[in-house]
């Protein structure tokens, strides 16, 4: 079967220590693992996905005694990477590490090659991140509600970028958008390093995105933070409306 590293947060104190029986434990009697474990991240390098792969792996590695090679497999929201995995011999040497988009994904595309459910075997949950709402400083917002007036000022509303078709931060976006009662048009890329770029710059607008690529840039004051997605104050930005 092939893996999707979902269930049971991971990330923390002792992380590593955990991963041991929740993945290697069930296939050590039957000499597992044996080679180069693969571990397709299906967002860019820098993302959140991805900066938490890597976090992992090292650890993980040496408490499996195998190499373990993360690879960025980007595209259609995730799917790109999810349809590898799915494809993959099932001998649990190809993993997947994924947002919450996995299980998104078959209501966004009409044409998904694979099952979400059936085609993968959950084995841990890896944390969670709220999303944090980023500007342009030179845009003038100085609060979500400025946002949303301007939005709802102008001809077509605002742009803001995505990570891409049916990704967390698309949907993200669209559910606010849709409740805040505002036109936006959707400007989606490939990764959030080039996301970020582009809102950074001002040429789009706004950008729903994790906080972890985006906290250097905002403590740089390249971006302003408007809000963040969780239902209590974040860790990393206390001082931010939530």
């Amino acid at each position: 079967m092939s893996i999707k590293l979902t269930r049971r947060t991971l990330i923390r104190t002792g992380a590593a220590a955990a991963a041991l029986p929740l993945i290697g434990a069930p296939a050590i009697a039957q000499g597992w693992p044996n080679k180069t474990i693969r571990v397709i991240a299906p967002f860019s390098a820098g993302s959140t996905v991805d900066v938490v792969g890597r976090l992992l792996l090292d650890p993980l590695s040496q408490i499996l005694g195998q190499t373990m090679v993360l690879e960025n497999r980007v595209g259609a929201g995730g799917m790109t990477g999810a349809t590898m995995v799915a494809r993959a011999d099932p001998d649990g040497y190809t993993l997947l590490i994924n947002s919450s988009a996995h299980s998104a994904i078959p209501a966004i595309y009409p044409k998904v090659v694979y099952d979400a459910a059936r085609d993968f075997a959950a084995v841990t949950s890896l944390g969670s991140s709220p999303n944090v709402t980023v500007v342009s400083p030179e845009k003038g917002f100085k609060t979500l509600k400025d946002l949303v007036a301007a939005a709802k000022s102008r001809s077509g509303g605002l742009t803001f970028a995505t990570a891409g078709v049916g990704s967390a931060t698309h949907l993200s976006t669209e559910r606010f958008r849709a409740s805040a009662g505002f036109e936006a048009v959707h400007v989606p890329f490939k990764g959030m390093p080039e996301t970020l770029t582009e809102v950074m710059t001002g040429r789009v607008d706004m950008y729903f995105c994790p906080i972890t690529p985006a906290l250097p840039l905002i403590r740089d004051g390249k971006v302003l933070a408007l809000a963040v997605s969780s239902s209590r104050p974040a860790s990393a930005l206390p001082e931010v409306p939530w």
